[in-house]
């Protein structure tokens, strides 16, 4: 079947995941936030990502009751910061973040990086939580096949999806089949490569090929390779543009030029070494 802005992926517990989805990290708190959120409802996302960390779920609590569409339409993901996973307070950062979005649950919530000695141990807590109710899914951020390995060692509950950072430039296939062998749904943050997309000679090739933007090429690219993308932006027009990747198709020979793309290069933070 086609998809659409409305179609949704199974995980493996909890509530389907709409495949699509706006992120806002570095989107400011306030009307920044607020109306890039009201934007993307508007255009028909179902799918809002922010963190405690982000300091902007009051605007996306707020844009989610000033939508006026049911909450249960809307999928809410946030994440637990490194602080609290170190001083293992997922409850309380959790509450934290349902009273800062004004909402009685999250959909999805996620361990946002994996840090050492804590990414397995944290997990229990994550499953706790599960169980009381205040979220439907749980799942991790940032983690690599040997970090999944060491969780699944220990987990009674498999993570629902792995957010990490994937584009062109960093496309994770070893992380990708791990993902895919233990029914974890794969999410991209950074799909726009924090803006280095605009300078890819083969994607603005592909953009005049197809008459699309060059975004817009970036993000069919991901959803033809079954990753879930969370594009960020606060301007209108961006936001309603890259959701129009469902009315073509790229053609199997242009997905290899980009698949030959990969270097293994990060935009962001590498799991391997962060130091926060």
């Amino acid at each position: 079947m086609k998809e659409s802005l409305q179609s949704r992926l199974s995980m493996n517990h909890g509530p389907d995941i709409p495949v699509l989805g706006l992120g806002t990290f570095l989107s400011k708190e306030g009307d920044e936030t607020r109306k890039a959120v009201l934007w993307a409802l508007e255009a028909g996302y179902r799918l809002i990502d922010t963190a405690a960390v982000y300091k902007n779920e009051k605007s996306v609590g707020k844009a989610i009751r000033e939508s006026g569409i049911p909450r249960e339409e809307i999928f809410v993901t946030t994440k637990l910061w490194n602080d609290d996973i170190r001083k293992g307070e997922a409850r309380e950062a959790l509450h934290k973040s349902l009273e800062r979005l004004g909402l009685d649950y999250v959909d999805l919530y996620l361990v946002h990086w994996p840090v050492p000695n804590k990414y397995v141990s944290i997990w229990k807590s994550m499953e706790e939580l599960l169980e009381e109710g205040q979220v439907k899914a749980i799942g991790v951020s940032n983690y690599h096949v040997h970090h999944l390995q060491d969780l699944l060692k220990e987990a009674h509950i498999t993570p629902a999806l792995n957010q990490v950072e994937c584009h062109p430039y960093l496309q994770h296939n070893d992380l990708r089949a791990f993902c895919a062998e233990h029914q974890i749904v794969f999410e991209s943050w950074g799909p726009l490569m924090q803006g280095a997309f605009l300078d890819v000679p083969e994607i603005a090739e592909l953009a005049e090929k197809y008459n699309r933007t060059p975004a817009q090429i970036t993000l069919r690219w991901a959803r033809q390779k079954n990753i879930l993308p969370i594009p960020k932006s606060v301007k209108k027009d961006r936001i309603i543009s890259n959701a129009d990747i469902f009315s073509f198709e790229i053609e199997p020979e242009d997905m290899k030029r980009l698949d030959a793309l990969d270097r293994g290069k990060h935009m962001g933070p590498d799991p391997e070494g962060f130091d926060f």
